[in-house]
Formats: structure tokens, C-alpha cells, sequence
């Protein structure tokens, strides 16, 4: 019989989840030494004491296999481990199963079976023998249709990925949006995609601007109006000036190929995340010191 207390002590001292201590416990009939041994043997006290630092770093993987592409996001500490075989082996590894199995959300992808265990024990194991947080932060997949195309992208040896489906044209084309959307950064295909809110939001920012700058009212919504316009720009992929023309914009390109976006997805690695500011030399000292 396992003991609450039992549990509380083993966590104390591992640093490993309450329900992992509990299992470890019940593997090794209460033993406490060899739950000990047990937990740092799957790595998991390793895993759990990592747990609370940082990881920003890391890469952004593609694949695609018939009508299916996913993008996926694995995040490390520092950027060493990106170049880490290990580091990559995981990301490749992540990529296939969620490629290959009907997972629609993180939980679904970390209990799939890979190798002799889940691909949540596989990532927990990779940070016993790296040494470092690893987290398998996001994934989407991308299904089109026979007659749509693919276009695949990595900036930067994965910093940025970015997917788009295209109908008609080719894949350089394909590629050519991509890398547009990489580069540019669009949120939405056209404005007819971005919520209303988010128009009126916009709006009410660029009417308060106009009058901050004293400007007289009966001009003041027609500006709002011109001013808008340059918002679209910014945000929709068709009003964008084309990265590799910018006398044309990205609508006036695709329509000289008769080709359509159908949707994209774009990631950059650590966006949103918060950033650590530790200095290079420091970050070298860390490296040899573990």
C-alpha cells in the first residue's frame, strides 16, 4: 500500500510529479530508494526539476506526405541543442507521429505508442540524456484537396516555417507565397477573413489618432478610411506588396497565374514566449559546467 506520505516525500525529493512518484512507488513495492532509482532511470526527476526554466530556442519542422502536412514546434533552452543529433532525432520523430496518426491535440500525440513507450516518455528520456528543457510546444495539420498544391517552407534552418495551399499553378509558385508570408507576415488571406471586432477596433484607434492630431472632424472618417487601407496591407496576404515585385501586390501576382490561396499557417519559433537574457559568455560557462 503506497501512503500519501510516501508520495510527498519521494516528490520532495526527485521533483517529480505526484502522480509519476505515485507509480514509481507502486513498480517498486514502496521501496523508496529503488522508486528513486526508477524515476531517474525514465528520466522523469531529470525532466521535472528542467521543468520550470525557460526553453525559447529550439526548431520548427515540416512534412508532408499525399494530402496531408504538419508543422510542428520543439523547444530547447539554448540554441546548441537544435544542433543536437539527439535534439533532432526527436523533432523528426515527433514530426512522423503526428503525420502519420489521427491526433488532434497535444494530449492525443503524447500518448501514441513510438518505440517502447509513448512519445511522452521519448521526450522525457531525450531531456535526461540532453541535459536541457525540452517542449513539444504546438503542431497543425494542413489536409488539401488532389487538385491543390503544397507549398513548404524553412527560414533560417527552421526558425520560420510556413505551409500554404495553393489551387492551380505549381510548387514554385506554392513556394514562392510561402516564402512571401515568411518574410511579410501576414495574419489573414483577405479582409474579408478578419473579424469585424477587429475592424472596429482598428477604426476606432485611427479615428482617436485623427483627432489627437486635431485634425477637423468633417475630413476625420474619410481619413479613417485611406488610413485603413494601409492596415490591410499589413495584415492580409493579398493586399501585400509581393516580396520579389513591389510594384505589384500579391493579389495582382496570383491572378497572373490564375492561381488562388486556399489558407497558410505560419510559425516562428518562441513567438509569444518570454525571452531569456542570459549573455553568450554565460551561456558558454553553463554548457561545459553541466
Amino acid at each position: 500500500m503506497v501512503s500519501a506520505n510516501d508520495v510527498k516525500q519521494l516528490r520532495e525529493k526527485t521533483g517529480a510529479g505526484m502522480l509519476d512518484c505515485k507509480k514509481a512507488l507502486i513498480e517498486t513495492n514502496g521501496d523508496f530508494d529503488k522508486a528513486t532509482d526508477w524515476l531517474r532511470e525514465k528520466g522523469i526527476s531529470t525532466a521535472n526539476k528542467k521543468a520550470s526554466r525557460i526553453a525559447t530556442e529550439g526548431l520548427i519542422n515540416i512534412e508532408t506526405n499525399g494530402n496531408i502536412a504538419v508543422m510542428v514546434e520543439v523547444n530547447a533552452e539554448t540554441d546548441f541543442v537544435s544542433k543536437n543529433e539527439g535534439f533532432i532525432n526527436l523533432i523528426n520523430k515527433i514530426t512522423n507521429v503526428v503525420l502519420n496518426n489521427e491526433v488532434i491535440n497535444m494530449d492525443e500525440a503524447l500518448a501514441i505508442n513510438v518505440d517502447n513507450g509513448t512519445l511522452n516518455d521519448l521526450i522525457v528520456s531525450t531531456i535526461a540524456k540532453i541535459g536541457e528543457k525540452i517542449s513539444f510546444r504546438r503542431f497543425e495539420k494542413l489536409i488539401k484537396q488532389d487538385n491543390e498544391i503544397f507549398g513548404v517552407y524553412l527560414h533560417m534552418g527552421g526558425r520560420i516555417g510556413v505551409i500554404t495551399v495553393i489551387q492551380n499553378g505549381d510548387k514554385e509558385v506554392a513556394k514562392d507565397i510561402a516564402m512571401h508570408i515568411a518574410a511579410i507576415k501576414p495574419k489573414y488571406i483577405s479582409k474579408e477573413e478578419i473579424p469585424s471586432e477587429e475592424i472596429e477596433k482598428e477604426k476606432k484607434i485611427l479615428r482617436e489618432q485623427a483627432l489627437n492630431e486635431g485634425k477637423p472632424e468633417a475630413i476625420i472618417d474619410k481619413m479613417v478610411e485611406g488610413r485603413i487601407s494601409k492596415y490591410y496591407k499589413e495584415v492580409c496576404l493579398l493586399d501585400q506588396p509581393f516580396f520579389k515585385d513591389g510594384d505589384i501586390n500579391v493579389n495582382q501576382y496570383l491572378s497572373s497565374k490564375e492561381v488562388t490561396v486556399k489558407k497558410f499557417i505560419r510559425f516562428e519559433l518562441g513567438e509569444g514566449l518570454e525571452k531569456r537574457e542570459d549573455n553568450f559568455a554565460e551561456e558558454v560557462m553553463k554548457q561545459i559546467n553541466n
